[in-house]
């Protein structure tokens, strides 16, 4: 499995900026209770999501970006705290960057993460 972080252009400084998650809350805007989900729980589990919540703050459309990544790999918060692009393969990263390019014009990078 081979991880990169992704970051997008904020919409209002156009500076370099990738989601992070600061504190797990009620991510999912409802109680604990309802339909049987532990949003502490699941919150680390769906990048798509945290992606989501960026619409506005940044300069691309966010189901845009899940849906050309998720051709070729799946969006991640890594250590219930960053959020990452897994791909299978280094040629999948190529394809992907390729693909973004073209769609985002230079809105969206990655960057590899080394392996400590």
């Amino acid at each position: 499995m081979i991880r990169v972080k992704i970051w997008f252009r904020c919409a209002a400084m156009h500076d370099p900026v990738t989601p992070i998650v600061l504190q797990l809350g009620d991510y999912w805007m409802g109680s604990k209770e309802k339909k049987g989900r532990d949003p502490d729980r699941e919150s680390v589990q769906y990048g798509e999501e945290l992606v989501r919540r960026m619409k506005g703050w940044i300069t691309v459309d966010p189901d845009e970006l899940i849906k050309i990544v998720n051709q070729y790999g799946r969006l991640k918060v890594l250590d219930e705290r960053e959020l990452v692009v897994e791909v299978e393969k280094t040629e999948d990263i190529t394809k992907a960057s390729k693909g973004g390019s073209r769609t985002f014009q230079g809105e969206v990078d990655i960057e590899s993460i080394s392996k400590k």
